[in-house]
């Protein structure tokens, strides 16, 4: 039986949060059901990528689907401490390096058919851990076991790990932060993730102001081509 822990992610629940999410779902949904294992990436740290990333595999398992949200920053993981109540837990780092088994990794919460894997310690190699083939292995057997693998990985502006896990999932979607990152840096990780071989699935632009009914109109959803989707989130870290 797994072990259970606590998110803490109830406290970012807002009418504009949840209709925000429930876009992003559904439009995800609309990329095609073979898009299960989803990398979340963003340019830059800060950006609030991981809370895009939790919040999505939440509002997925809503919809009564089977969700595991993988933290896969291995450098720089803020899960465990910011976002559980738990310290100090198994995770990808230490089932990579076969210092422990999925079963001892893998963590139920609080909300039904959701599932967690923290990032575990911090290691000086992560690159070399996800290229493995144990890596590889875990995503197929999640693949088969759940409707959606959320996999929460480094900002790609900054290291290579984004694009080496993408590589292994069947679409990503980039979070941008509204007024802060430059149209160059999103190009350039866009063309990053696109050198993996990953299909990019669409951006989350994020950090937008409320300003009280126009801005709820820009919730709607704006196409960018097909398979490309742009949702506007509130400011919320």
């Amino acid at each position: 039986m797994m072990e259970k822990v606590q998110l803490r992610i109830d406290e970012m629940n807002n009418y504009f949060v949840n209709e925000s999410f429930k876009t992003l779902r559904t439009n995800l949904q609309f990329c095609g059901s073979d898009n299960k294992v989803i990398a979340v990436t963003s340019c830059d740290a800060s950006e609030g990528k991981t809370t895009v990333a939790l919040m999505l595999a939440k509002s997925l398992s809503e919809l009564n689907k089977k969700v595991i949200f993988i933290d896969c920053d291995l450098r720089k993981s803020v899960v465990e401490t910011k976002y559980a109540d738990t310290k100090n837990a198994n995770g990808m780092s230490e089932f990579l390096a076969g210092l422990v088994k999925k079963e001892d990794v893998v963590y139920s919460t609080q909300y039904d058919n959701l599932d967690i894997i923290f990032s575990g310690p911090f290691c000086s190699n992560p690159v070399e851990l996800m290229m493995g083939d144990a890596f590889v292995g875990l995503l197929k057997e999640l693949r088969e076991k759940y409707d959606y693998v959320i996999v929460d990985t480094p900002p790609l502006g900054l290291v290579i790990d984004s694009a080496v896990v993408a590589k292994n999932c069947d679409g990503a979607i980039m979070v941008i932060s509204a007024g802060r990152i430059r149209y160059k840096q999103a190009k350039k990780t866009k063309e990053q993730l696109e050198k993996s071989g990953c299909k990019i699935l669409g951006a989350v632009l994020n950090h937008v102001e409320k300003r009280g009914e126009r801005y709820y109109k820009r919730y709607h959803k704006r196409y960018y081509g097909k398979g490309y989707y742009s949702n506007y989130l509130p400011q919320e870290n």
